[in-house]
């Protein structure tokens, strides 16, 4: 909501994002229903011109009357106009990482579906973005006018019927069709030939509205998409505030460019305005700077974004991602605007505390912290975290940045393979969250990560060579010759006859070592390795001890197991037990 300085009217702006396939007909769609196009409109991109499709973020709007279930109890519209901006996002393929970008500023999603083609792979991955980033959707189904006008009316049906069958899992079950043709004849066809259901869509987006959660509280956070220099004047940024609010003579700061500037003039949609708040489409004039150093970032109140090098992040799967999602593996994360590599490391709650969340199935999600014990996973869990079928486990992930990203506190964090192959009819988004905990020092694997107490579980197997007295047996095979024995003196073995006993230190110089037997050997376990030591005794190698030799295969060898924890990023590499 804005008041304009001239005619004090004051209107209710709500961001539309219109997504789909390549070619579906957006941009078409998009301009047959805007009446007043921002500087960003309908991508000036010459490369996108050339080639007929959308290259980046284009924003146009247009005003309607301010609809009536929208009225309080008594009648009163709180503003005279409604306002919708959309936001057309690109269909291309490899583009998908603008899209994610603009699909966090949008209160409806407008699916656009090509009424002969249906479902591709990108509608897929667009519906996935509006079920992560959006509470409403409006299906366009385009194009009709190439139906045959006797089929029409049974094929627009069957596509219908179709499409709510996609998304009867989805959030958007019981969304509304609706079937246009925003440019009939094709983008070739003359400009006369009028659009058909628009003003019926029209009708169908102002049904839809609801008053968008907005908040003047807090810092600002603005997501820039254009920007250019008016000579005299200053560099206007135009973009979407996300939180927060601006006003003229406000401090603002550009992250990217670590410089902070002064607010000269607001304008929403070329009105001029005193101010502005989060939902809000604006051009902000500050003092100069090269445009051509942001053409798209984030600017914010001075101070208030962090760097990252590194972060921890809830994770879930994204269930239409046919690949592994492996610890140590590289993906695509879109982290609040910016789209960098990163490495994965999955990480969940340990045995004991995974039996304690499933007997309070009503408790909240297990907040993260760093006083808390966390399982080491090699791949992240899916079912029952054995691949029985059921909701995945809780679960959490270690992003470490190729290169460091400016975000916001908790946004949403997107996790896809944007090298798979465009034309594979494969989802290309993998893994989403939110972002929990940054870290901001370039030092962060020496300074951080330590605090973080993700071990593995490590289980090693040795022999009983022999036995000294009641108390103590020579052990062999649990480690190699060149292990430093001293890491493991005091750490606690069981025999595979049940006896405890503790590591005392090594015996010659072959890997062998000395356990001591707290309580004892039982007779029987001294029984069965003195016959094994009589059965090598009997064997006989010339030249060598009884006490020295292999027992055989079927002497049943008494084993060694130890078991301990390593923390992952532990510098000292020490091992612990429970």
């Amino acid at each position: 909501m804005s008041e304009s300085s001239d005619s004090r009217t004051k209107t209710l702006n709500f961001n539309v994002g219109v997504l789909g396939h390549v070619d579906s007909g957006k941009t078409s769609l998009a301009k047959a229903l805007s009446s007043t196009a921002s500087t960003a409109a309908f991508d000036k991109n010459p490369q996108s011109r050339e080639r007929g499709i959308t290259l980046d973020l284009g924003f146009s709007s247009f005003t309607v009357d301010f609809p009536d279930h929208l009225r309080d109890s008594e009648g009163q519209q709180p503003y005279d106009s409604l306002q919708f901006t959309l936001v057309d996002c690109p269909g291309h393929a490899s583009l998908i990482r603008t899209i994610i970008g603009g699909a966090q500023i949008i209160d409806l999603m407008i699916l656009v579906v090509d009424v002969v083609k249906g479902v591709q792979t990108q509608t897929a991955e667009c519906l996935l973005i509006g079920e992560l980033t959006c509470p409403r959707m409006v299906v366009v189904l385009n194009k009709i006018d190439l139906l045959p006008p006797n089929k029409r009316q049974s094929s627009i049906e069957k596509m219908t019927k179709r499409l709510h069958k996609t998304l009867e899992n989805t959030r958007f079950k019981e969304c509304p069709v609706i079937a246009v043709a925003a440019r009939p004849g094709g983008p070739e066809a003359s400009d006369t030939e009028e659009p058909q259901g628009v003003p019926q869509l029209i009708e169908l987006l102002k049904k839809q509205t609801y008053f968008p959660k907005r908040d003047p509280k807090g810092d600002l956070l603005m997501a820039v998409d254009h920007c250019f220099s008016i000579r005299g004047q200053g560099t206007v940024m135009t973009g979407t505030i996300l939180q927060g609010s601006l006003a003229i003579n406000d401090s603002v700061e550009i992250p990217m460019l670590k410089v902070t500037k002064k607010i000269k003039s607001v304008q929403m949609f070329r009105k001029p305005v005193s101010g502005a708040m989060q939902g809000d489409r604006v051009g902000v004039c500050v003092t100069q700077f090269d445009p051509k150093l942001l053409e798209r970032g984030l600017v914010c109140t001075p101070e208030s974004l962090r760097t990252l090098f590194a972060a921890v992040i809830s994770v879930r799967k994204i269930g239409y991602f046919k690949g592994s999602l492996a610890t140590r593996a590289k993906f695509h994360i879109t982290v609040g605007h910016e789209t960098v590599m990163g490495r994965v490391t999955f990480f969940g709650l340990t045995p004991s505390d995974s039996k304690q969340a499933e007997s309070e199935p009503c408790s909240l999600q297990t907040p993260f912290n760093f006083d808390r014990e966390y399982l080491y996973l090699d791949e992240y869990a899916t079912g029952q975290g054995d691949g029985s079928p059921g909701p995945d486990p809780e679960q959490w992930a270690l992003l470490q940045f190729d290169r460091p990203v400016t975000c916001p506190a908790l946004c949403l964090v997107i996790g896809s393979k944007l090298d798979t192959d465009i034309h594979a009819n494969a989802c290309r988004l993998a893994f989403q969250g939110r972002l929990l905990q940054g870290f901001e020092d370039k030092g962060y694997a020496e300074t951080a990560l330590p605090r973080l107490r993700i071990y593995k579980t490590k289980h090693k197997e040795g022999q009983v060579e022999r036995v000294t007295d009641d108390y103590t047996v020579i052990g062999r095979s649990l480690f190699k010759k060149e292990t430093n024995l001293q890491l493991f003196v005091g750490l606690k073995v069981t025999l595979s006859t049940g006896e405890s006993g503790v590591i005392e230190g090594g015996f010659g110089q072959s890997g062998k070592f000395k356990i001591r037997i707290q309580e004892g050997l039982r007779p029987e376990t001294k029984q069965c390795l003195s016959s094994s030591a009589k059965k090598k005794g009997k064997s006989g190698n010339k030249g060598a001890t009884a006490n020295e030799e292999e027992p055989k295969a079927d002497s049943q060898p008494v084993s060694i197991h130890l078991h301990f924890k390593r923390y992952v990023f532990d510098p000292h590499k020490k091992m612990v037990q429970t």
